[in-house]
């Protein structure tokens, strides 16, 4: 049986490269393949199919037997088959499935073309070369790209935030239309990256939708806490209250946040740290420190809570990764109303010194972090370094103070 994750768009672009591959040279061709553009998906699903790190081309011969080992298929023939690419040998039935593709491409093209939207042009490209796409006739294009349409409006025109199914259900008529690895599910969150572009940067998928006020419910995901004091007449101080003295960790929804908004005292002090691991420790530790964690990039349940803090007058921090990841969310951070804390350049050299002095062998990231606002050398000294500090050696320190 075909592994799922062979299917779906993001890696529709390989097999139709294969596809034509042996169409053009004959159904017994292999060497190897230039890889054609793939979504940051399609490329994991690859690699992990391959067991190795991708590069810019691909043997057919071991695509073969990696296929074959997973039960896609006993050739690149069968296997194309199981992933809904069949071969086409009849040279006339080609060229008609070509002059669909392009009258469905253009079809596309010119639908999007009343757009008001300046990005709209770079979004149905992009549809295109992923894949989004393919296998579409001219109406089933043009119904596409409508549906995409009727669900940014109504993105558009939610005055509140609006769980990603209620929004399939009420739009599309199905609850499930937007799901991760949908057709439509991809091309309305990459027309949401275009849409809020000057926001996003490597944010993941679910950022994206959270951050146009889609997230796919409102209870996963949530805020983590640790000993966040809050005042008696909040409903929630019960839980938050109790969960400190049994030394556990509150777990806060979304759904939780907006019903019993948290009020705490003005100046309070927070800490909010990226990774879940110092919430953890200062929980083990009975810290008297009220920690929070984003678990990376903030969700909604994470920019709620935030909102109802600063809000209240507390007086909120926040700490990160020194790596490019890091540095951008800590930016994001800031631009929320947080002060960062211990994320400027002399912070990060001591950081490094002192995994030097124990002989610590830090990652390497050359990535550029973007802009370091809150102090500008940092970014200059990250680049210079290129040096990997995670948040998780520094826990010590963090909850010291």
């Amino acid at each position: 049986m075909t592994p799922p994750s062979l299917l779906g768009p993001d890696l529709a672009p390989l097999w139709d490269a294969v596809r034509e591959r042996l169409e053009r040279r004959g159904s017994m061709s292999r060497g190897r393949l230039r890889l054609p553009p793939l979504s940051m998906v399609g490329r994991h699903r690859l690699s992990s199919l391959l067991d190795r790190p991708l590069t810019v081309t691909v043997d057919l011969a071991e695509l073969e037997d990696s296929l074959r080992k997973v039960g896609a298929g006993d050739d690149l023939i069968a296997a194309l088959a199981s992933v809904g690419h069949s071969m086409s040998f009849d040279a006339e039935q080609r060229r008609h499935e070509r002059k669909v593709r392009r009258a469905a491409r253009a079809s596309a093209r010119a639908a999007v073309e009343r757009w008001p939207e300046s990005w709209a042009p770079a979004w149905v490209e992009e549809a295109i070369q992923t894949g989004v796409l393919r296998g579409l006739g001219v109406h089933e294009a043009v119904a596409f790209v409508a549906s995409t349409r009727r669900c940014l409006d109504a993105v558009q025109a939610m005055g509140s935030p609006q769980s990603r199914v209620d929004l399939a259900a009420t739009v599309l008529g199905d609850a499930h239309a937007l799901d991760p690895g949908t057709r439509l599910g991809s091309a309305v969150m990459r027309a949401l990256r275009q849409r809020h572009a000057d926001e996003l940067h490597d944010d993941t998928d679910r950022t994206v939708w959270d951050r146009a006020g889609v997230p796919s419910d409102s209870v996963s995901a949530p805020v983590l806490v640790w000993n966040l004091p809050v005042v008696s007449l909040c409903a929630l101080a019960p839980l938050l209250t109790t969960a400190s003295a049994l030394g556990v960790v509150t777990h806060l929804s979304a759904m939780a946040l907006r019903s019993y908004p948290v009020v705490v005292a003005a100046g309070t002090e927070v800490l909010v740290t990226e990774n879940p691991r110092v919430v953890e420790a200062a929980a083990q530790r009975r810290s008297p420190r009220c920690v929070v964690s984003t678990n990376g990039n903030p969700s909604v349940a994470v920019r709620t809570l935030l909102g109802q803090l600063l809000r209240a007058g507390a007086a909120v921090r926040y700490h990160g990764d020194f790596d490019a990841a890091g540095l951008s969310i800590c930016r994001r951070m800031m631009e929320l109303g947080l002060v960062p804390w211990q994320m400027d350049a002399t912070s990060y050299q001591q950081a490094v010194a002192v995994a030097v002095r124990e002989q610590v062998d830090l990652p390497i990231d050359r990535t550029d972090p973007g802009p370091t606002p809150w102090d500008e050398s940092l970014r200059e000294v990250f680049q210079a370094s290129g040096r990997v500090v995670h948040e998780e050696r520094l826990i010590d320190e963090l909850l010291s103070h």
